[in-house]
């Protein structure tokens, strides 16, 4: 365990399901608090949706973005309640768990955090109807060929580029809906195995989230942000950050521009970082760690039965 150096990753959207961190709450003190505690910062029951549904209005933006930074943050206090000791290296969040990174490394409080990804959850659904986009996962073709189709058809006012670089083979994409369309039937003539329209109504990490972007870097400069006490990677340069004002720029830049994952494991990697914990709903960041470097490990930790796992591993 001491020989080893870690890493704590945040999932982001799309890792929701109906039932997250129900059974949590129900084991711990502090994971029961952190819900009530979100219900009474948001002025709505947020466990209730989270735990019950219905599962079209969880995954609503405004909403998702709150029930994933709370139950990633439910995972944190247990651990630091059963006093498990982890020192990570690094702290990086994949998109919207950007944000549940800030509580991780002490930059922002979990009250304004809250209230601050429920504003971007809200300005990015808002840009969703004023500028209508969408996105799609390309599987199994290079990066470099994707990018250079999005720039072939992204001229004028039509608008697709890469949003997120998840890993080697699996790629997401984000535009207009015409221009998405049309990128889509030119990566399946390019050899794409498999590139699929996803279940979202917004074009994120785009330009077409341009608004949004304006209007949550005012939150964001206007928030008690402070430096990390841990290193927190950002999605946009793929580096640390490790000042107020590198935090405020990563942040305010993320909205519209791509999510370099690949790079951001890669960097950790590099620099010693030998096992990640993915702390929050789903396994979907262990799945991307895997096919990005098999020579690391990467655990989720979610349940219950996930912190016992996790209990056995550090003793």
């Amino acid at each position: 365990m001491t020989q080893q150096k870690f890493a704590f990753l945040f999932p982001g959207q799309g890792s929701q399901s109906v039932g997250m961190g129900e059974a949590l709450a129900k084991r711990y003190r502090s994971a029961r608090d952190t819900f009530q505690e979100a219900n009474d910062y948001l002025k709505t029951n947020l466990a209730q949706l989270a735990w019950s549904g219905p599962k079209e209005v969880l995954d609503q933006t405004v909403n998702t973005q709150p029930a994933m930074l709370t139950h990633s943050v439910a995972v944190l206090r247990v651990i630091k309640e059963l006093r498990l000791t982890f020192d990570p290296m690094f702290i990086a969040g994949h998109s919207m768990g950007q944000l549940t990174a800030l509580v991780a490394s002490d930059s922002l409080d979990f009250e304004q955090t809250i209230l601050l990804t429920r504003t971007r959850g809200e300005l990015m659904q808002k840009a969703g109807e004023e500028n209508p986009g969408g996105m799609a996962a390309v599987l199994g073709l290079d990066i470099e060929k994707i990018e250079e189709i999005c720039t072939e058809i992204s001229k004028g006012p039509s608008v697709v580029q890469i949003a997120n670089d998840n890993s080697p083979g699996q790629t997401v994409i984000s535009g207009d809906n015409e221009s998405l369309e049309t990128a889509i039937e030119r990566l399946r003539e390019a050899g794409a195995k498999k590139v699929i329209r996803l279940a979202v109504s917004i074009a994120a990490h785009s330009p077409l989230m341009a608004t949004a972007q304006y209007e949550f870097q005012k939150f964001v400069n206007g928030s008690s942000l402070q430096a990390p006490h841990i290193p927190v990677i950002g999605n946009v340069s793929a580096a640390p950050l490790q000042t107020r004002s590198h935090l405020q720029q990563d942040l305010g830049e993320q909205l519209i521009s791509r999510v370099r994952w690949t790079e951001s494991i890669n960097r950790m990697i590099a620099s010693g970082v030998t096992h990640f914990f993915e702390l929050g709903n789903g396994n979907v960041l262990r799945g991307l760690v895997k096919r990005i470097n098999r020579n690391v490990e990467c655990t989720s930790v979610s349940s219950p039965d996930d912190i016992e796992k996790l209990m056995e591993f550090v003793s």
